[in-house]
Order: C-alpha cells, then structure tokens, then sequence
C-alpha cells in the first residue's frame, strides 16, 4: 500500500486545482477556498482512495474530492448562528464570521452543486449504473437519514438519540467514502451491502473513540463516552471493531488493508472528526 500521506497531498492538489478552476463570482470563491484550505487531515477523502485502490488502480481524483466538498459544506452549515454558532473552526475564524451569513450559506450551496459534477466527471469510462448508485448514495447520506438528520438530532436531542446522531451526522459520510471508492473503484455492486455496514461499524468505533478522548472538551449531552461511561464507550468500541471485522470477512481480502486505520496509528486523532 503507497503511503496514505501521498493521497494528502494529492488531495490537497486537487483543491488547489478545483479553487484555481472554479468559476463564479470571486467574493465567493474566495470564501469557498478560504473554508477548503483552513486545514485538516482529509480523511474522509483519503478513505475513497484506499478503498479504491484495494480493488485496483482506477483514477477516484475527481470522485475523492467530492467527497471533501460535501464534508465542508457541511462544516460551514454546522457553524452557521442557527445551528452550532461557532465562531472558530479549526483554530481560524469560521466562514460566516470571516465573510457573512449569506456568503457562508451560498458557499455550502456552490460546494455541493461542485461535488454532483465531481461524480459525473469521474464517471466517465465506468459503466452506466456507476453514477447512479453514487447520486443515490450522496442522497441518502447527505439528506435527513444521513448527515442533515444527524445535525438535527445534535441540535435538538443529543443525548435521547445518541447512536442515531452518531451514525448519521459521523457515520453518513464514512459510508459516503466507502461506497464511492467501492463504486469507482469497480467493487461488484452484490456486495455494497457489506461495504455500508462496514462504513457503519467503521464509523460508530471511530466516533465514539474519538468521543473517548473528547470527554474533558464536549459538552457532556454531545458525547457518548459522557452520557454512558467511558467503560461503557470503551466496550462500544470493542463490539464495534468485531463488527467490522466481520464485514470485511466478507469483502475482498485486499480491502482489510483498510483495518490498519482502526489501529493506533498517527490517523486516530480527535481531529479528524472536524
């Protein structure tokens, strides 16, 4: 396996190319670079690679990038004063307290609408069922059962639908990652089934491992370690990476490269949930 670390910074370079290419008015390409270059470890992004690259050596560029436009509209919509009102993000100024409400809501639209036409140019060569199940899986995962359905249960009931929110607002988009780099990668469609539950498993002991080691810093109603016990959390974890185990049974035995990321690694960090 390459180094996740060239994915990073390929990655990076594929921003830098969307930004440089992007047309629209310039207040509001400044505003959508300003929110995609403030940081972060692009894991989610890095996720459609490695699976693809489990399979073969299919191109998931454009597809891996969409993946980063959809994470970061979301971000800017969670900081937004409605919802989570932060006023920093990453260390730096949120988007909407950098530039303005208004700016910061069509930069999510722009974003989003970028990340649609990232999956129609990577679909290009594939067979025809490719983008379809891809916009269904976006759909899915960015609607009210995925991540918009998430934020409503943070925002509104946190602690009565914990599991739930977890694994919509967190989960939602790891599936996302899963399922566009199993799809362009050429992953046998008979199996998606696995690879979603793989990505969910994935997801719950990712989040509340990172909940774990959130306890001193969340507020305690947002956390699942806090509301449940850290014991508790820590044997939420355990059960979960089983499950996981034993979805990748289930896959392709290249595709349990992906594990490693589950161990302690540089890439277990509370930051990467950001």
């Amino acid at each position: 396996m390459k180094d996740w670390r060239n994915y990073q910074k390929k990655i990076e370079q594929n921003i830098s190319t969307f930004i440089d290419q992007w047309q629209g008015p310039a207040p509001l390409k400044e505003a959508c670079a300003y929110s995609l270059q403030v940081g972060g470890k692009r894991f989610r992004p890095l996720l459609v690679y490695l699976v693809a690259q489990s399979l073969g050596d299919q191109d998931v560029s454009d597809v891996a990038l969409a993946v980063e436009l959809f994470h970061t509209a979301s971000l800017i919509a969670d900081d937004l004063p409605c919802m989570d009102n932060e006023l920093l993000r990453r260390g730096k100024a949120a988007l909407h307290n950098k530039f303005n409400e208004a700016t910061a809501l069509l930069a999510t639209y722009a974003l989003i609408a970028s990340g649609y036409d990232c999956l129609q140019k990577n679909s290009k060569g594939l067979p025809p069922h490719v983008l379809g199940l891809a916009i269904a899986s976006v759909a899915k995962n960015t609607g009210g059962g995925g991540a918009t359905g998430g934020q409503y249960w943070d925002l509104f009931s946190p602690k009565e639908h914990m599991e739930q929110m977890i694994a919509q607002k967190t989960g939602a988009l790891f599936e996302l990652s899963f399922v566009l780099g199993w799809l362009y990668g050429g992953g046998e469609v008979a199996l998606l089934p696995w690879v979603e539950k793989a990505a969910y498993h994935f997801g719950m002991a990712f989040q509340i491992h990172d909940d774990i080691l959130d306890m001193e810093q969340d507020a305690p109603e947002r956390n699942y370690a806090c509301c449940f016990g850290k014991q508790s959390a820590q044997q939420r974890v355990t059960r979960e990476l089983e499950q996981f185990d034993q979805c990748l049974a289930l896959l392709p035995p290249v595709f349990k490269k992906i594990r490693f990321l589950l161990e302690p690694a540089p890439l277990l960090q509370p930051s990467l949930s950001s």
